[in-house]
């Protein structure tokens, strides 16, 4: 049985919650979940992390073993499992999981027929949400019954966007989806903030797409501009943050940027 998170040492009102969305693959979730769980750290906050995408990028990030697992997040949506029992420490002081398996592949059918199918999520959540400042949520690449299990819990909408090609492909239809939990399942949610991510200095793309998209988006694009980095794409493969595996590099200053953006937006 995994270590249960202890208990917040201070009041508070309630942890808040970060979907990170985006329905292609390949923009940098998992890499911003992970990564600005471990700046967020950094910076004092109390941190859950929650992976509900089946490939568990995010689990095998913080140098969980997925392929080990007992339990995961699928037995808090459709077994019986508390998710207190469901929460791991991992190498990093303030950052907690609860992991993703293969299992989770399955869930997406098996809540068709679950009763009050969107929102299990924010149900199993509320118990430990006193525990946390931030919850963070990695989505998987789709908009189906996770992905909206995690809007209906949510506070707000992190979207990571890469700068390359056709990065605004899609974006209406994740709007749109935004819009209608918003209207139906959950009122209080939001599009908290826009990532652009593998930004290039060197290329004119990168550019023209972070200007293309701050026109889309307006304010709610942050002014960090995280970097393409190699330092980042390995840090994964070593089952660490880059805060951990490349501690003064480029790509985690820029995580750091972002976090201090993101507790000045909450």
């Amino acid at each position: 049985m995994a270590r249960k998170a202890s208990p917040s040492t201070h009041p508070r009102d309630g942890a808040f919650v970060l979907a990170v969305v985006n329905q292609k693959g390949g923009v940098g979730k998992s890499t911003t979940s992970v990564n600005l769980a471990a700046t967020l750290a950094e910076l004092g906050q109390r941190v859950l992390l929650i992976d509900l995408d089946p490939q568990g990028n995010a689990t095998s990030g913080f140098g969980l073993d997925k392929n080990q697992r007992q339990e995961c997040v699928y037995d808090a949506l459709l077994g019986d499992v508390p998710i207190e029992q469901l929460i791991e420490p991992v190498g990093v002081e303030g950052v907690f999981v609860v992991p993703s398996t293969i299992q989770l592949a399955g869930a997406e059918i098996e809540l068709v027929s679950a009763f009050s199918r969107e929102a299990k999520l924010k149900h199993v959540l509320a118990p430990v949400l006193g525990d946390f400042d931030m919850v963070i949520i990695d989505c998987p690449p789709s908009l189906g019954l996770l992905t909206i299990n995690a809007l209906t819990a949510a506070t707000g909408v992190l979207i990571p966007v890469q700068c390359e090609y056709y990065a605004l492909e899609g974006l209406t239809k994740l709007l749109e989806s935004v819009r209608l939990v918003k209207t139906h399942l959950n009122p209080a949610l939001e599009v908290f903030g826009v990532v652009m991510t593998m930004y290039d200095v060197r290329t004119k793309l990168s550019q023209q797409v972070v200007a293309e998209v701050r026109d889309f988006f307006g304010e709610q694009v942050f002014d960090t501009l995280v970097p393409r980095s190699v330092r980042l794409s390995e840090a994964p493969s070593f089952g660490q943050p880059v805060t951990l595996y490349d501690p003064s590099g480029r790509g985690v200053e820029a995580y750091r940027q972002l976090a201090k953006e993101v507790i000045a937006r909450v």
